[in-house]
């Protein structure tokens, strides 16, 4: 029995890991869990996994549901810091990280700490500090395992294989419900086109990042940590059937593809039960309704997004960090209705032109670059 410690436990992520432990209550179990502001759906989990803590992350716990998860014998914690200190007990197997934003990045460092293997589909943890925490992970020899579908794709389809065969990461990207509309009309997009994602069902936050590009640029970062390639050899493809999930060519010239159903079931069930694959009941994919797979190439000059990704991880140090948190801000400001669809790249390259860049990456300078941003456009938007 695999023990979890559930951080994000009713985000889209969250609730599908959840689904995985109820088809398998035999090989893994909740112990610790997480929400952000979702009490009633995190008393529901306490309710019926009973695990020995559980913690409401975006705000404070009112008396009355204190009495409640007290009568069913857990303990509520609140606060951000209590994430850290959630994924620091010592008494679980695997960290699960759906934690959305920068507030995940604590957490994994947490675990990591405790010698704790990670399943990480909090992207802003490698975007903002992925020299921090692959060091630190190689030094207490933790596996992080990836729970998004592209990385979890190239993961796939690297088992067997020398790493150091690989010529090139193809990361796959459906390019998003604007892929045909003119840039020009990008000033026109409203929240709720933007949220109409055409394959996948996302929080808003990562749709919105999908819509702009920006969620691959996020993605290139993230590989670039977890598989130690140069830059160069990562590349993007607008794929928008979303089937094959991502590939790699390697150096003889054979191409790997990893493919299958928009499920983020998938990934997470194999990032939870590796290094076994457990037979499940899950929709297969029937071929003769995807006879026709296209491809083509980012309109960089269009989305604008993905070419600030790549330019802030050539610029390293803490220039991604603050490329992460000028994103979210902008993009809660757009969610919020206070800026345009295509204000949202245009904040994030000012903050990066704006900031001052730390070589140094620790926890303090990636913190200190992360609160700079977010003050920085803030301000702007105000």
């Amino acid at each position: 029995m695999k023990k979890l410690c559930l951080l994000g436990a009713t985000g889209s992520i969250g609730k599908s890991c959840v689904d995985i432990v109820n088809r398998f209550p035999e090989k893994f179990s909740i112990r610790y869990v997480s929400a952000h502001r979702n009490i009633e759906d995190l008393f529901a989990l306490a309710q019926q996994f009973r695990p020995e803590i559980a913690v409401l992350s975006g705000t404070t716990v009112e008396a009355a549901w204190q009495t409640k998860f007290k009568r069913i014998g857990v303990k509520i914690e609140s606060g951000v810091e209590a994430l850290a200190e959630l994924a620091g007990q010592s008494d679980y197997d695997l960290l699960v990280n759906a934690v959305v934003g920068a507030a995940g990045l604590q957490p994994t460092l947490s675990a990591i700490g405790q010698n704790k293997n990670v399943a990480i589909a909090n992207k802003e943890t490698l975007v903002t500090a992925g020299d921090l925490v692959t060091r630190l992970s190689r030094q207490k020899n933790v596996q992080l395992f990836p729970i998004d579908s592209e990385h979890s794709a190239l993961w796939q389809c690297l088992v067997g294989e020398d790493p150091c065969s690989i010529e090139r990461l193809i990361l796959t990207a459906s390019g998003g419900p604007f892929r045909e509309l003119p840039a020009s009309e990008f000033k026109n997009v409203t929240v709720e086109q933007a949220l109409r994602h055409p394959n996948w069902a996302m929080g808003q936050k990562i749709t919105i990042d999908s819509a702009t590009l920006m969620n691959k640029g996020l993605e290139v970062i993230e590989a670039f940590w977890l598989f130690d390639v140069d830059l160069e050899d990562i590349s993007v493809l607008i794929h928008p059937q979303s089937i094959i999930h991502s590939m790699i060519e390697f150096r003889d010239g054979s191409i790997k593809a990893q493919l299958g159903l928009p499920d983020m079931r998938v990934p997470i069930q194999y990032a939870l039960s590796y290094p076994e694959r457990i037979a499940n009941d899950l929709p297969r994919m029937d071929f003769m309704q995807f006879s026709e797979l296209t491809f083509m190439a980012p309109q960089t000059d269009k989305f604008k997004a993905l070419n600030l990704a790549y330019h802030s991880l050539r610029e390293a140090g803490t220039a991604p960090a603050v490329l992460n948190a000028a994103n979210e801000e902008a993009v809660y400001a757009f969610l919020g209705k206070k800026i345009r669809f295509d204000q949202i790249p245009a904040f994030v390259e000012d903050a990066l032109e704006k900031h001052s860049n730390h070589r140094d990456v620790t926890y303090e300078s990636v913190l200190h670059a992360d609160r700079w941003a977010r003050r920085y456009v803030g301000e702007k938007i105000i």
